[in-house]
């Protein structure tokens, strides 16, 4: 009997997660803060994320990749950038980091195994490290910087990526900013640059 209820609960929330998919139109979303567009591909989806939903929180998630990033030949390989504007004042820090990016690169992992015929032996855990800075970058409340060690699903190889985390909250808003930086370059090389010149166009709604 109790197997049976635990099946009809996750049953149910498994179609509330659905539901929210179908309904979110990325299109039709206003938008409630500035974030530039200008050579950068662009997607927006909900959050809970399809692929990664033990990740606690709802709002939507908007990416900014690089021109070269699905590109091995480019110095932008792997190099994009992601906001989460999620509901809430949220307290983050360096251990919910690592536990939600975990979840979300395993999660993205996954969906790729039968798609891209990765084999068995290349599947490993995402392991994420990340350590606080003494000092936030510009209006940051925190900023994050570490790395992500996790399964290249496009080049079918073990990759590293430099990251950082910007956490913001917007001034009369019940929503948390967090921002998301990845790349495999050092944080010397030409791509940072646009990632961090990305992050600089942010804005709260007026």
């Amino acid at each position: 009997m109790k197997q049976s209820l635990v099946v009809i609960i996750f049953l149910y929330i498994s179609t509330i997660g659905l539901r929210a998919q179908e309904k979110f139109d990325p299109v039709a979303w206003k938008v409630p803060y500035s974030l530039g567009l200008d050579g950068w591909g662009i997607e927006r989806f909900p959050i809970p994320i399809d692929f990664a939903p033990n990740i606690p929180y709802k709002g939507v998630e908007d990416v900014r990749f690089t021109i070269g990033w699905s590109k091995p030949e480019s110095d932008e390989y792997w190099s994009y950038a992601f906001l989460w504007y999620i509901e809430g004042q949220q307290v983050i820090d360096s251990k919910t980091i690592e536990n939600n990016l975990s979840l979300y690169f395993d999660g993205l992992v996954n969906r790729n195994i039968e798609k891209r015929h990765l084999p068995k032996d290349l599947i490993k855990k995402t392991k994420a490290r990340f350590n606080k800075l003494a000092e936030s970058e510009g209006e940051d409340e925190s900023t994050f910087a570490g790395t992500i060690q996790m399964v290249d699903y496009m080049g079918k190889q073990p990759i590293t990526l430099q990251a950082t985390i910007h956490l913001r909250k917007c001034p009369g808003t019940d929503h948390t900013i967090i921002f998301h930086q990845f790349s495999p370059q050092e944080r010397s090389a030409p791509v940072w640059s646009k990632l961090n010149g990305l992050w600089n166009t942010f804005r709260c709604s007026e």
